[in-house]
């Protein structure tokens, strides 16, 4: 008997096991280092490596092998994990030199180091777990760090000593703070050196933030877990940089906005990019190693945010500054002071610059993203079909990530200088669903959006309840010409539902001004939205959608939007399940809440507007709250603030809490049951 999807869904990590993913191309293009699990229900990822000449894909690191125990995982490394939304274990990130000849990666906490010739891999002695190990560009050193100091063990001599220990128990040395990981697409905190002599490294103090306590109510014996946590318009970690000789040296590196944004080290320059805390104001700089002194390169303002996009700062051969910045109502790709992309081709991330060559994806149309190169003179696509592609570029050689509508899971291929394409197999599960989904636009703002119908269902045969599935938050999105975006959905709709996907105002692909219209209110346009699109979906379909039975369902953002449907346009939806939802955006970090709705001692009317306990009265359609306890990112009090107001208005609901579950839900049991239980309550609530 075959699994069911839910079930299935969950043992897969919703089929992303068995993904090619993680890739580095030698300088010479003759080699594609990558990671993936043995098969689609295999939870632990190896490294493999391809050769492009031959074809010979060769498994480099077995974890199974090393004798690793991933439930013996240090806290830091369970973070890093959430922060990056990783499902995985094994080896699930790595570094290598610039020969790509060696790779370090943390197993359980423990150093290790791959020749990547042989396989030969070797455990390094540390005097505590490891987080983000990080090897020189020479190949001579790893950093890592332990315990909050930044530590370098020489490869050659054994040697391991600390070059930064932390001052007290809330200093950390190397790591990224909170809200660079969560917020800024910041995942890590010290950079080498392209000579391998020194390290530009982070210095985090979280004793200014406020400390919160994650309890366990389940488990009564355990005492809560305090966590550092900078809700909105609290204070953010500090945050120093030093660059850190190999002789000892040690040199600040000053500044003075709120965020480090990232930061880049090549043999043109030392830069950084800061960001101000309202977010309107991004400056670049090239820093001296040697003094710590900084110049501006550029800067970039915004009356409502500046946007971070991934990949930049970054430099041709000839030392033009590669970047992206806002101009003309769009994102466009600068090389040096001149914009080479058009206003109307909206670049979301720069993904590799191989000598005078740009890769980057970018977006015409908002539901697909396509992969353009700039070569020094011109635009050329890189890809040619529908869909969402993504990619990597080094020593003339491609590789291309394809995702569409049209084909199952993910298609990776390696293209050679010579034009030939050589696959890198998949061992994803197939899902089972047999896909119909439409995808088009709805209601008078054209609206993406995507129609899932049952595959069995006969068009004006009945007209069917209508689920609203968005995420609907701002910098998110759900519309994408892929068949991996809509699986959940397809197995909402065979189970008798028209299921609608719709991304609104704030979400990428449309331009500033779009994603701008959300600014000191992220409750009226997203649920303005959504009614749109149902509304103007159900013209297209007018004997298929049952507008007297429509529920909505979502998680984070999506379960925040989830009940405020319910709570504030009762007259179209009739039913929500809200997973962590946020409720209260005063409970909610500093970066992505002030980005959108400023300080709240500044603009408390604007929290007001956009929290739902003003609304707790109006309640009067089945409402189903899901929050993990253990979420560290939607804290638990979101869900239970709003019940204790729905039951002070004597407002029926019902909360499901789980135990021991966090933003993620990424227990097999937990995640499948979830997806049962929310059918079950859907029905049942619309007749």
């Amino acid at each position: 008997m075959s699994e069911s999807f839910p079930r299935l869904s969950a043992r897969t990590r919703r089929f992303t096991l068995g993904v090619p993913r993680g890739f580095t191309i030698s300088p010479d293009g003759g080699r594609v280092v990558f990671l993936r699990t043995k098969s689609g229900t295999d939870p632990v990822t190896c490294l493999w490596e391809l050769d492009t000449e031959t074809h010979v894909e060769r498994l480099v690191v077995d974890p199974r092998t090393l004798q690793s125990d991933e439930e013996n995982l240090p806290p830091e490394e369970r973070a890093r994990r959430e922060r990056s939304r990783e499902a995985a274990g094994g080896v699930v990130a790595y570094t290598t030199d610039t020969a790509v000849t060696t790779a370090s990666f943390a197993l359980s906490g423990a150093l290790h180091v791959t020749d990547l010739a042989s396989g030969a891999t070797r455990r390094l002695d540390t005097p505590g777990a490891v987080i983000d190990p990080r090897l020189s560009p020479d190949g001579r050193h790893v950093s890592y760090v332990t315990g909050g100091a930044l530590r370098v063990q020489d490869l050659v001599t054994g040697d391991d000593r600390a070059l930064a220990e932390p001052e007290s128990g809330t200093v950390t040395y190397g790591l990224a703070e909170f809200i660079a990981a969560e917020e800024l697409d910041r995942m890590r905190g010290h950079w080498w050196s392209p000579s391998g002599d020194a390290l530009l490294v982070e210095r985090s103090d979280e004793a200014p933030v406020q400390e919160w306590h994650i309890a366990d109510p389940a488990n009564p014996g355990r005492p809560p877990v305090a966590q550092r946590y900078p809700a909105a318009g609290t204070p953010n970690a500090a945050t120093e940089l030093f660059v850190l000789g190999l002789d000892g040296s040690r040199v600040a590196v000053p500044y003075d906005e709120e965020y480090l944004v990232t930061a880049a080290w090549d043999s043109h320059a030392l830069s950084i990019v800061t960001l101000t805390r309202d977010q309107r104001t991004m400056r670049l700089f090239t820093v001296d190693p040697a003094t710590g002194a900084s110049t501006l390169v550029r800067e970039d303002t915004d009356p409502a945010w500046v946007d971070i996009i991934t990949g930049v700062p970054a430099h041709l051969d000839d030392g033009s500054l590669v970047w992206v910045a806002n101009g003309e109502g769009g994102h466009r790709l600068f090389v040096g002071d001149r914009a080479v992309t058009p206003p109307t081709l909206q670049v979301r991330a720069v993904l590799d610059v191989d000598h005078d060559s740009v890769l980057f994806s970018a977006s015409g149309d908002p539901t697909e993203i396509q992969l353009w190169t700039w070569d020094g003179h011109s635009l050329l696509p890189v890809s040619t079909r529908s869909g969402v592609f993504s990619g990597r570029m080094a020593g003339g050689v491609g590789v291309l990530t394809e995702q569409s509508l049209d084909d199952e899971g993910v298609s990776t291929t390696v293209v050679r200088r010579d034009g030939m394409a050589v696959p890198i197999p998949s061992y994803a599960e197939r899902p089972g669903l047999d896909l119909r989904v439409s995808i088009g636009r709805a209601g008078k703002r054209e609206l993406a959006t995507a129609v899932v119908l049952p595959s069995w269902y006969e068009s004006g045969s009945g007209k069917l309840p209508v689920l609203m599935d968005p995420y609907g938050g701002p910098h998110g999105q759900r519309v994408l010409n892929r068949r991996g975006a809509f699986l959940e959905s397809q197995w909402f709709a065979e189970q008798g539902f028209a299921v609608v996907v719709a991304d609104g105002r704030g979400t990428p692909g449309r331009g500033t001004a779009w994603e701008r219209a959300v600014l000191n209110d992220l409750a009226t346009p997203a649920l303005e939205d959504q009614i749109d699109a149902l509304q103007g979906v159900a013209e297209q379909y007018p004997d298929d959608l049952d507008l007297s039975r429509v529920a909505i369902r979502g998680w984070s953002f999506g379960g925040f939007l989830a009940a405020l449907a319910v709570l504030r346009r009762p007259d179209v939806f009739h039913a929500a399940v809200a997973g962590a939802p946020v409720t209260d955006w005063r409970l909610y970090d500093t970066g992505y809440t002030e980005r959108y709705l400023g300080h709240p001692d500044e603009q408390p009317d604007v929290y007001d507007k956009s929290s739902l306990f003003a609304d707790a009265d109006k309640l009067e359609r089945p409402l189903l709250l899901v929050h993990g306890l253990a979420d560290d990112n939607v804290v638990a009090a979101h869900t239970l603030r709003l019940s204790s107001a729905l039951l002070s208005a004597g407002r029926p609901h019902s909360v499901l809490p789980l135990s021991g579950v966090t933003h993620m839900t990424p227990q097999e049991v937990v995640a499948e049951n979830l997806l049962l239980l929310q059918v079950e309550f859907l029905k049942k609530a619309l007749g």
